[in-house]
């Protein structure tokens, strides 16, 4: 459902390159050049995010953007998507695109209901077919759309950079965030995770690093949230 199409080339150098020109009086071929020592640099890279993390000068992070194909996601989970607004979309059309098969997402509280389960489906097709009618009778994509259910499937390509990410992975990372977003969301962290680890090392909804921060409406599982955030992280010591 979700892949990472490509990627800043060396993103965590990149960073760390923009980093420490700020406070530097060298030129940026030294700086990089530094970074760019095998493992070594790459270490001192990492180290010096980690020291940029933790104390929020997160802006040197928007230099490194990561670019997403998603697919097979709701019409209504896009709209949370697109809602992010530092970020670059490209959404497949139901202008120009003719919906000729019905494609669309069933929330698992109805699949697995029987009953529920064929109401909706039937509801749906319903839908398509009155929609593929009105194509045959003339009536324009971009009209007969309208009919079309929040369920339909749609494609997407976008980018965020790294920082509209941490804050993408906060908010939709959430047990408090609809499901399939959420699921969409820590898809996208296990991608991006390997290619640039010092960049989201602890990234996650609030309660991954500290308290919760839903108040009142929290799920009470933040140890469990916790953990499917953490796994497989590495080490900073």
């Amino acid at each position: 459902m979700v892949k990472l199409i490509n990627y800043t080339s060396k993103p965590e150098i990149t960073i760390a390159t923009a980093a420490r020109l700020c406070y530097s009086s060298y030129g940026i071929a030294k700086i990089e050049a530094d970074f760019n020592d095998g493992e070594k640099g790459l270490e001192k890279a990492r180290k010096l995010i980690k020291k940029i993390r933790l104390s929020g000068h997160e802006s040197v992070l928007e230099h490194s953007n990561f670019t997403f194909g998603l697919e097979k996601l709701s019409r209504s989970a896009s709209h949370q998507l697109v809602r992010h607004r530092i970020a670059s979309y490209s959404q497949r059309s139901q202008r120009y695109v003719k919906e000729d098969k019905p494609k669309y997402v069933i929330p698992a509280s109805v699949a697995e209901n029987e009953e529920f389960l064929a109401k909706y489906n039937k509801a749906v097709e319903d839908i398509f077919l009155l929609y593929g009618y009105f194509l045959e009778k003339g009536i324009p994509a971009e009209d007969a759309r309208y009919l079309l259910p929040n369920a339909t499937e749609t494609q997407i390509v976008f980018t965020m950079n790294a920082r509209e990410l941490l804050h993408f992975f906060r908010l939709r990372g959430c047990s408090r965030a609809q499901w399939e977003i959420r699921a969409v969301a820590q898809k996208m962290f296990q991608l991006v995770y390997p290619v640039a680890p010092s960049v989201f090392y602890g990234a996650g909804p609030a309660c991954v690093r500290g308290n919760c921060s839903e108040g009142e409406f929290s799920c009470g599982k933040p140890s469990e949230i916790r953990a499917s955030w953490l796994e497989g992280e590495f080490d900073f010591n």
